[in-house]
C-alpha cells in the first residue's frame, strides 16, 4: 500500500470512530445521563483521549498531532453537534495554548508519559497566595472549573504576594487534580453537564516552574504558540453554539416534513410561515458560521508565514464569535418555536438546543465589551486591555 493510500485509510479510520462516538454521546445526552448528573461520564472523556482531543494542538515533539486552530474547531463542532456539554469539555483540549507559556522543561516532564492530558481550569478571582523558597502556598475557592470533574491536571489563578504585598500580574498554577476538592455547585439552565464546579485548595505548595502568568506568550517556537491565544479560547467555546444550532437545523429537517399540528392543521414543511422563516435561519446561521472560520484561517495563514496579525484581524475574530454565538441563539429559538408545542417540554432535544446556546452568549468572551471593543479598533483607537 502507498503512502498516500496508508493516510487515506486512517483518516477513514478516525471518521468512522469519531461517527460512533457522536452516535453514542447523542443517545447517552438524551437520556439526560450528562444533565442529570451535572459532568460528563468518565468513559466519554477517556474516548476523547482515543480520537485526539486532548493531543491534537499539542507539539508533535511532546507526542502531539499539532492541528491547527480551524482544525479543533471543526472537531469540537461536530462533538458539539451530538451534545453540547460533552463539545464544552472537549474544548479544554485548546489548553496547551495557556500551558504552552510553562518552562519547556516543565512540558516535557508534564507530557512525558502522554500527550493525552485533561486540563481543567478555576481562574477567577485570582487568590493571594504565600511565596515561598520552594515556590507558592495556594489556597481559595475557584468557580467554573469546566470539566474538573475528568481532569488530570488543574489550574487555579493566584496572584502572589510577598511581605503582604502583591507581587505583579495574576498567574496560574497547575496541580495535580487530585490536590483540588470539588464543590458540586454547578446548577443551571443550560450546558449542564459541563460540571462547571467550583475548586477548592488549601494550603498546596507548588514549584514556581509549574506557575504561569495567564496570556503572557509562550517561547516555543511552533505556529500554533503565535496565534492569539486569548481569541483561541473564545473560538473554542463559540464553536459549540454553532454545533448545538447545526443540530437543532437538522433535527428539524427531520422533523418538519412527518409532523402535523393537534389541532388537524397541515404539516409543518408544508406552511408557507415555515418554509419562509426556516430559510432565513438557515442563510443567517450559515453566513455567521462561514465568517467565523474565514477570520480564524486569515490570521492562521499570517501566523504560519512568519507575519504578526494585524489589530484589525485579531478583532474580526472576536466580533465574529460574539456574532455568531448570537446568532445561533436565535436560530434555536426560532426553530423550537417552529417546532410547535411539544418542544416546550424540558426534555425536547430543542429545549435543550436553546438552553445550551444561550449559556454560550453569556460567557464574558461573547459579552457586549465585545462589540465596544470591535467598534474602538474599527475607528483606529484602542481596545480595553485583553480583547486583542
Amino acid at each position: 500500500m502507498n503512502h498516500l493510500a496508508t493516510k487515506e485509510c486512517v483518516m477513514d479510520s478516525n471518521t468512522t470512530q469519531l461517527d460512533a462516538l457522536c452516535q453514542e454521546i447523542r443517545e447517552r445526552a438524551c437520556t439526560g445521563e450528562f444533565d442529570n448528573q451535572a459532568y460528563v461520564s468518565q468513559d466519554i472523556i477517556e474516548k476523547l483521549k482515543q480520537i485526539g482531543v486532548y493531543r491534537a494542538l499539542v507539539p508533535k515533539r511532546f507526542g502531539g498531532n499539532e492541528w491547527s486552530p480551524k482544525q479543533f474547531c471543526e472537531l469540537i463542532e461536530q462533538l458539539s453537534k451530538a451534545d453540547g456539554s460533552v463539545g464544552w469539555v472537549a474544548s479544554f483540549g485548546m489548553s496547551p495554548a495557556y500551558l504552552g507559556s510553562l518552562p519547556e522543561a516543565t512540558l516535557e516532564q508534564l507530557y512525558k508519559d502522554s500527550p493525552d492530558i485533561v486540563f481543567a481550569g478555576g481562574i477567577f478571582p485570582p487568590q493571594p497566595a504565600e511565596i515561598t523558597d520552594d515556590g507558592v502556598v495556594v489556597s481559595g475557592r475557584w468557580k467554573f472549573s469546566s470539566g474538573c470533574m475528568g481532569a488530570d491536571i488543574v489550574g487555579v489563578g493566584i496572584s502572589p504576594q510577598k511581605d503582604n504585598e502583591a507581587q505583579g500580574l495574576p498567574r496560574m498554577a497547575v496541580m495535580p487534580a487530585n490536590k483540588a476538592h470539588i464543590d458540586m455547585t454547578w446548577d443551571t439552565v443550560g450546558l449542564k453537564g459541563t460540571g462547571s464546579h467550583d475548586l477548592v485548595v488549601k494550603d498546596v505548595l507548588v514549584a514556581k516552574e509549574w506557575t504561569f502568568v495567564r496570556g503572557e506568550p509562550s517561547k516555543l517556537p511552533e505556529p500554533f504558540f503565535k496565534y492569539p491565544s486569548l481569541s483561541l479560547a473564545t473560538q473554542v467555546l463559540t464553536v459549540v453554539g454553532i454545533g448545538v444550532a447545526a443540530a437543532a437545523i437538522e433535527e428539524f429537517q427531520k422533523l418538519a416534513p412527518g409532523k402535523s399540528s393537534i389541532t388537524g392543521g397541515a404539516e409543518i414543511a408544508s406552511r408557507p410561515v415555515t418554509q419562509y422563516e426556516f430559510a432565513q435561519a438557515e442563510a443567517e446561521f450559515k453566513a455567521a458560521r462561514v465568517w467565523f472560520y474565514d477570520t480564524m484561517q486569515i490570521v492562521w495563514n499570517e501566523v504560519v508565514a512568519g507575519r504578526t496579525p494585524s489589530a484589525e484581524q485579531i478583532s474580526d475574530m472576536r466580533l465574529s464569535c460574539t456574532h455568531v454565538a448570537r446568532v445561533c441563539a436565535r436560530v434555536t429559538r426560532k426553530i423550537q418555536m417552529l417546532a410547535g408545542m411539544t418542544a416546550i417540554y424540558t426534555h425536547n432535544p430543542f429545549s435543550r438546543f436553546v438552553n445550551d446556546t444561550n449559556v454560550v452568549t453569556q460567557h464574558a468572551f461573547m459579552g457586549d465589551a465585545t462589540l465596544q471593543n470591535a467598534g474602538l479598533v474599527s475607528f483606529g483607537m484602542k481596545p480595553a486591555p485583553g480583547y486583542l
